[in-house]
This record gives structure tokens, C-alpha cells and sequence, in this order.
């Protein structure tokens, strides 16, 4: 009976360490090689340790190999979980990094990685993105600019060297200045104009699209209520003069007076106006977005029974804390020579 219990013991802890490990290797393992779904001109593969060959569609492309593009050229891979890499002109992207990190050289690209795949990171030289169910476009270019664009969903991205890190939501870029080596505010971009681009019109629908329309109306919506002038109002209610000189606590209370009288299914468009009038509040405009919103009920005739809404959920972004600034150096003071005194060797320590 004793011995039962002690295998008990020993391999129920093993079996359930299996069941935590094992789906994240598998997922892992689903990023480690790619088929070739689409190619156009000149596209190469770059075997580890061989010489360079074209590229053909439906060929699988494994961990360690690299896949290059031409001038005017473009490809499509497809990974095992669906997660899509296109890749635009004079471009490399090394397959099968650590874990499910996807390393882009240089070049153009754009990422779909499904909803409930596992997530990615995205690694662009000194930066990288970490998505979960988003749709991302970017570009490395050779002078170390490095522009990242979130089409759908949201991005959680980071300066690796320095710490610094920010959330970036669907409808905007963020730009790393190698000069001064750090991350900019998050802009809004036109999602609109950025369908226009080759990595989208020349290959087939985005598994995506309809996620990307949903995000254009959030900007037409968002476009609405910056021009309304309710955020503004309820900033200038809060005690600011305007929303450029408000406090951080100023706008997030004329924000949060904004959240509970808005629509659920506009608050996506509010929080999308709020981060373009102060992403440097993203962070916490998002968080308080999360835990503002709340199902809305209603009661039947006897006002006892309620039913839940059964609409569609709100899809507001994870935080990323903390939010688009330095980490803070810890710096040593120097020593004071006016404390220090000197003890002689003959002379017994105090």
C-alpha cells in the first residue's frame, strides 16, 4: 500500500509537468519549418551550409535555412498552426527561431498568426514584438529604422537592450530611431491606404480581412468621436484646459466619465481615439477600458430575473506595462571624500 502511494506520488506531478510542457513544445515545433505557399521573381532559399537555390512553391523550408527575395519579388510561407509570413522585395527571414519567435533579417514582411495559436514574437534587430491572434506589418531597413504597424489586434513591443516597452493597437506604428535608440509614441496610420500595399494586394485574402474591415470602422467611429468633441468635453470637465496639457489623472477621469455612458459596441472606437490623443497613456487607457466595461443587463418584467448580453464581446487589447518609457537607471552615489577617514594600520577601527 505504501509503495502504491508513493508512485502516486511521483507520477501524478510528472503527468501533470507533461501536460504543461507538451503542448508548448508542439506549439513551438509548429514554427520550426514553413511551406512555400507563393512565389513571385526572384526568391531564394538559403540552406545552412549550402549554396543558394530557388525557391518553389509547396517546398517546406526547416529550421537553420533562411528565404531571400529579389528586387521586385515577393513570397508567401504558411506555417503548420496557419500563422502566414509574406515577405516583400529584398528581404531575408531566417526560419525556426527559439521557441515561436519568428527572426526577420531585413526587408518587408507582414505576419498573421491565428487567434488561440500560441502567439509569436516578431524579432527585428535590437526590437521585438510580442502578438497573440494579430494581423502586423513592418519593415527593417538597412540604415536600422525599424517601422511596425499593427493592422488588427494589438502588439505588446519592446527595446530589448534598454528595457523600454509599449503597446501598440490595431491602427497604428511605432518607430525605432537608431539615433537615439529608443521607441517612439505609437501614430495612427490609415489602415485603408495600408491594404494598398503589394504584401496584401498581391497575394490571397487574409484569413484576417474581415478582422481588418471590423478595424477600419473602428477608425471611422474613432475619427467620429474626436471630432465631436465629447472627449475633449469630458476632459475639460475633469479640470484640464485641453487634452495635450491635461494630467495623466485629468484624462483618465474625463475618460472614464466618457467609458460608462459609451456604447459597448463603440467603446473599440473610444479607446482608439483616446490612444491618438495620448499614447503616452496607452497602457492605462486600455486598462481602464478592460475593467470598465461590463455585460450589460436586463431585467425582466418582475425585475428579480436577469439575462446576460449575449451580443458580440468587445475586443479591447492586453496592457503592456509599463508604458513607452526608459526603465530607470539605478545609479550608485559617489563616495563623499569629506566622510571618509582614513584608518592607519596602527591606529584599531572604531
Amino acid at each position: 500500500m505504501n509503495v502504491e502511494r508513493r508512485c502516486i506520488l511521483v507520477v501524478a506531478p510528472v503527468a501533470f509537468a507533461l501536460a504543461n510542457w507538451l503542448p508548448n513544445q508542439i506549439s513551438a515545433a509548429e514554427l520550426q519549418e514553413a511551406r512555400v505557399t507563393q512565389v513571385v521573381q526572384d526568391v531564394k532559399v538559403l540552406p545552412s551550409g549550402s549554396a543558394a537555390r530557388p525557391a518553389a512553391v509547396n517546398e517546406t523550408v526547416r529550421q537553420g535555412n533562411a528565404v531571400q527575395t529579389g528586387v521586385q519579388s515577393r513570397s508567401e510561407l504558411t506555417f503548420k498552426d496557419q500563422t502566414i509570413t509574406r515577405l516583400g522585395e529584398k528581404t531575408i527571414f531566417n526560419v525556426g527561431g527559439q521557441g515561436r519567435t519568428i527572426d526577420m533579417g531585413s526587408g518587408q514582411f507582414l505576419l498573421y498568426v491565428p487567434k488561440n495559436s500560441g502567439g509569436a514574437k516578431v524579432k527585428m534587430g535590437p526590437v521585438t514584438a510580442a502578438i497573440t491572434g494579430t494581423t502586423v506589418m513592418g519593415n527593417v531597413s538597412q540604415s536600422g529604422v525599424i517601422e511596425f504597424t499593427v493592422l488588427e489586434g494589438s502588439a505588446c513591443i519592446h527595446l530589448d537592450r534598454v528595457g523600454q516597452s509599449l503597446l501598440v493597437t490595431e491602427g497604428h506604428m511605432v518607430v525605432y530611431d537608431p539615433i537615439a535608440m529608443r521607441l517612439e509614441d505609437p501614430v495612427e496610420v490609415n489602415l485603408q491606404q495600408q491594404l494598398t500595399s503589394p504584401l496584401v494586394t498581391g497575394f490571397r485574402q487574409l484569413p484576417s480581412a474581415p478582422l481588418i474591415d471590423e478595424a477600419i470602422q473602428n477608425q471611422h467611429r474613432a475619427a467620429a468621436i474626436t471630432a465631436s468633441g465629447d472627449l475633449a468635453s469630458a476632459v475639460t470637465a475633469a479640470g484640464a484646459s485641453s487634452i495635450e496639457t491635461a494630467t495623466p489623472d485629468q484624462f483618465m477621469q474625463g475618460f472614464n466619465a466618457l467609458l460608462v455612458r459609451t456604447p459597448q459596441r463603440d467603446v473599440p472606437a473610444l479607446v482608439s481615439a483616446a490612444v491618438n490623443a495620448r499614447p503616452d497613456l496607452s497602457d492605462r487607457i486600455v486598462v481602464a477600458a478592460r475593467t470598465g466595461v461590463r455585460r450589460v443587463r436586463g431585467y425582466g418584467k418582475d425585475a428579480k430575473d436577469f439575462k446576460e448580453y449575449k451580443g458580440k464581446e468587445v475586443a479591447i487589447p492586453e496592457p503592456c506595462p509599463p508604458s513607452n518609457a526608459f526603465v530607470e537607471p539605478v545609479v550608485i552615489a559617489p563616495i563623499n571624500p569629506q566622510n571618509f577617514r582614513p584608518v592607519s594600520p596602527e591606529q584599531p577601527p572604531r
